[in-house]
């Protein structure tokens, strides 16, 4: 593993000293400069110092009691320096500032008293990754599909628009965090290992036991499968967050099946979603529960994200697709059609339904797919080089 070259930017004095004897004794990495203040524009000095440095990985020590000058800085660094990697050191009880550091561009949160071992790790992760996507620069992006009610057919729609992705653009992870997962059941896996498993070795888990707790699909989807009986304890907020930020360091794109589940958990994973695709069928209860999952998820910002996909679709007459927009406030994505024996067979027998080639249902499962990634650069360049000699 080469050496890494970091600058560390911290407010406290101690902390900077601490920190920079952490990631010398690494041994995989050293401390080049740090900064006793927070860039607060982009034209200050701090930044400029940080990029003569040319470092690559900056640490940001966030306080506990005022992350805000410290997210912004993140921020900053972020767009001045989008190749060098962010960490973000600070305390995991507190939830919302994980996701403010993931969101403004850290890529990792590590805990705060922190470790060697923890630096180490870290270190070692961002090595990992950097060999194994070669996308280089680019994170994968996260899908939630949410249940707007019981039965509205979420966990169908996750895996088949899963196996879509996989087929299309391959490293794709799909993620059960429903308190009683079914996506094993409707690929007719046998897991050895849950999120659970994965979430108690947190503290050294890197992309090799990442995917050892994975199953794999035919076609090569991995699963990380939900729990077989509801847990009597909950992880936290916090270690969701950082297995997020873990796979998204590893897949191209993780498609998390949330079914019905809307918590602190569910909520923070939203957060962290590029989309977030609330299923609903084409009546009132149903379009009902969508307007307030909306305005629950929307209470932490990002409510444009949330977007509304139509599950059993049949024309209704004098019902139309603005009128379930109206209904549920939220802009209609997509429309799956209505064919529920199929599907009913295809959950029975294990076999989801884009692994029944040339079906309609299957087809809109591929068109859906193609509508989360058609503003992907990389997506956009292969469709182009279909009819251009390179």
């Amino acid at each position: 593993m080469p050496e890494l070259s970091v600058v560390i930017v911290a407010q406290d004095s101690e902390q900077r000293s601490v920190l920079q004897v952490l990631v010398d004794g690494t041994s995989v990495a050293r401390t080049v400069h740090s900064c006793a203040s927070f860039p607060v524009v982009a034209s200050d000095p701090v930044v400029r110092r940080i990029q003569s440095a040319s470092p690559d990985v900056v640490l940001v020590d966030v306080p506990s009691d005022s992350p805000a000058l410290a997210l912004r800085a993140i921020e900053i660094v972020h767009q001045e320096l989008p190749e060098t990697a962010l960490f973000a050191i600070g305390s995991m009880a507190q939830p919302q500032a994980i996701v403010n550091a993931m969101r403004s561009g850290a890529r990792e949160y590590i805990e705060r008293p922190t470790t060697t071992t923890d630096l180490l790790e870290a270190f070692v992760r961002l090595t990992t990754a950097q060999r194994k996507v070669s996308r280089e620069g680019l994170r994968g992006k996260v899908f939630t599909i949410v249940n707007a009610k019981g039965g509205s057919g979420a966990t169908t729609v996750a895996v088949n628009l899963a196996l879509a992705l996989q087929s299309a653009h391959g490293n794709v992870a799909l993620v059960d965090i429903a308190t009683l997962g079914h996506a094993a059941l409707h690929m007719n896996l046998k897991p050895l290992f849950t999120v659970a498993d994965a979430i108690r070795n947190l503290h050294r888990l890197d992309s090799s036991l990442l995917e050892s707790f994975m199953t794999r699909h035919n076609g090569g989807l991995q699963l990380l499968a939900g729990p077989n009986a509801p847990a009597a304890v909950e992880p936290s907020t916090a270690e969701f967050a950082r297995l997020c930020d873990l796979l998204v360091g590893h897949f191209r794109y993780v498609v998390v099946d949330a079914s019905t589940r809307m918590d602190a958990t569910a909520r923070l994973v939203c957060n962290l979603s590029e989309r977030v695709l609330l299923v609903a069928h084409a009546d009132v209860a149903s379009l009902w529960s969508a307007a307030r999952l909306q305005q629950y998820l929307g209470e932490t910002g990002g409510r444009e994200r949330v977007q509304l996909v139509l599950n059993r679709f049949r024309k209704i007459p004098g019902f139309s697709e603005s009128d379930a927009e109206a209904a549920a406030g939220i802009k209609l994505l997509w429309k799956i059609p209505n064919q529920y024996f199929a599907v009913s067979a295809a959950i029975d027998r294990g076999i989801p339904l884009m692994h029944q080639n040339h079906t309609e249902i299957a087809r809109s499962f591929t068109g859906l797919a193609g509508r989360l990634t058609e503003n992907d650069v990389d997506v956009k360049r292969r469709a182009w080089s279909l009819f251009k000699t390179v």
